[in-house]
């Protein structure tokens, strides 16, 4: 048996069973759908996509997998070269892994090795208020979504804040010399119910994390690749380690890359073993991943994806913002990502049903209804997915 992800098993209701995709639409036995979530988030190019197609053909060809360990590889090291021009700042060491949350796995346990290393005592950890980091045991840790994370206890250790620079302040002083890292998803939170605060917030903290000497950690897992409307936030604010993954290999394939400044590898490098990195998944690294997301950077790149992101951002305002029922209690639109949040969660139940009958597959959770749609969608199928939520209400 299947066992699915975040759902009662006695009382799942049959998945619909897809056969074959393409661009935006998932092609079910009966239907053919808009795909308004991009399965999770990481099909940007959305379905069947020629080139990233060709890409993986191509490497599965010469060699699917081997170890980054005692051997290397051209796809690996045309990646990293690219990375070193495409990311900001000195963010030029390259860690890869196979999964989001597994990336932030590996910056949480760089940031707790880098303070141990050199001598600290250190023990607590900032995140932010709502926080989703993934679903492992450290992600868990530093989460705080019930929802979520309801098998897992509270960690003492682990401070949430709020997105307000009062907060934050006073958070740093009482608790910032003994603090380790700020983890946070700039901008834009995820699976935390797509709340979405102010680029000021992020500057104070880069400048408090500077001051108190605190690892600041950008989980770009969802955010990258534009979702905000930005290449990446860590454009206009430089953390000293990134996480990416979804949208880096087009969504082809699960991989991710934790990437780090010079100051926290150089925390890692010297004579004595001890002071080495001692982690390493399997597929990290892998030939197949690293084609994809060479690929999936260069169509991102040469056909201007963030005018296209800024595009879904004008459509989606123009047709939800001003948008009024008694059960909403806002609508938010950010880059590549849409969400109305309703007073109850009773509000939304039956909407992918809704949805799946006039051909557009959702998958709303909590209190949200929300679009996080591949970037090549056209107006006209946007317009159906915001028209369709709109509908649910009317």
């Amino acid at each position: 048996m299947i066992w699915y992800p975040y759902v009662q098993m006695k009382t799942l209701k049959t998945p619909y069973k897809v056969i074959d995709a393409q661009g935006v639409y998932l092609q079910t036995q009966d239907k053919k759908l808009i795909d308004s979530i991009s399965s999770w988030w990481c099909m940007i190019h959305g379905y069947k996509n020629p080139e990233l197609n060709e890409a993986m053909k191509e490497q599965i060809d010469r060699f699917s997998h081997c170890m980054l360990a005692g051997l290397a590889h051209e796809s690996v090291e045309k990646l990293s070269e690219k990375l070193e021009s495409y990311l900001p700042g000195d963010l030029n060491y390259y860690f890869f892994s196979d999964s989001g949350s597994v990336g932030v796995e590996v910056a949480i346990k760089m940031a707790f090795q880098f303070n141990k290393n050199r001598g600290s005592k250190r023990k607590k950890i900032f995140s932010l208020k709502n926080a989703y980091h993934g679903d492992t045991f450290m992600t868990m840790a530093v989460g705080d979504d019930e929802d979520y994370h309801a098998a897992f206890p509270k960690n003492p250790d682990v401070i949430h804040i709020p997105t307000n620079i009062e907060d934050l302040e006073k958070t740093f002083s009482a608790f910032g010399e003994d603090a380790i890292c700020f983890i946070v998803e700039p901008l834009l939170q995820g699976a935390g119910g797509f709340r979405i605060y102010d680029i000021s917030f992020l500057k104070k903290a880069r400048e408090l994390c500077n001051k108190y000497d605190v690892v600041l950690i950008f989980d770009e897992v969802a955010t990258g690749f534009g979702r905000t409307g930005n290449r990446f936030v860590s454009d206009l604010v430089l953390p000293d380690i990134l996480v990416l993954g979804k949208a880096l290999t087009g969504g082809y394939i699960g991989h991710a890359l934790t990437a780090t400044n010079k100051k926290i590898f150089d925390g890692f490098y010297g004579d004595e073993q001890s002071l080495a990195f001692m982690h390493g998944p399997t597929f990290m690294g892998n030939p197949v991943a690293c084609s994809l997301a060479l690929k999936s950077i260069e169509i991102f790149e040469r056909e201007n994806y963030i005018q296209k992101i800024k595009k879904i951002e004008e459509i989606a305002k123009r047709e939800l913002l001003g948008f009024e029922d008694e059960r909403i209690k806002e609508i938010r639109v950010m880059g590549g990502c849409f969400c109305i949040e309703v007073k109850e969660s009773q509000t939304i139940k039956g909407f992918t049903e809704f949805a799946y009958e006039r051909g557009v597959f959702a998958r709303p959770f909590v209190r949200y209804i929300y679009g996080m749609v591949p970037y090549i969608i056209t107006e006209e199928e946007l317009v159906k997915i915001t028209d369709t939520m709109k509908a649910w209400f009317r």
